[in-house]
């Protein structure tokens, strides 16, 4: 399936305007530039830029790259997506804190700044 450089990133099915305005918070402002660098890379600039991770969010993701509908993840499939998905969020861990630096998430964490 090719895309045009500039389908928007709603175009993929399952993805609407707030997966878009989501996307493009993370940098990526196309669909094309989303099937490109893929699911859970795409995923891992949502977090990265601030989203908050849910599951569900991450596997109709998935299910939008494949064209699939979202509703198509089930059993063995949908545990290994869980398994991804799970490694992806524990990848974030230190990375950015409710859009707080490294060094500000570390200095909260020894109380020098104040908890958001």
């Amino acid at each position: 399936m090719s895309a045009d450089t500039s389908d928007p990133v709603s175009s993929i099915p399952n993805l609407g305007p707030a997966s878009e305005a989501a996307f493009a918070r993370a940098g990526i402002h196309s669909a094309a530039e989303l099937r490109e660098i893929g699911a859970d890379e795409g995923y891992r600039r949502l977090l990265l830029s601030g989203s908050a991770p849910h599951f569900i969010g991450y596997y109709v993701l998935v299910m939008g790259l494949q064209g699939r509908p979202w509703n198509d993840c089930k059993g063995p499939e949908k545990a290994a997506l869980r398994k991804r998905f799970d490694a992806i969020k524990s990848s974030m861990i230190g990375t950015k804190e409710k859009g707080r630096s490294d060094l500000e998430a570390a200095l909260q964490f020894f109380g020098v700044v104040e908890r958001r």
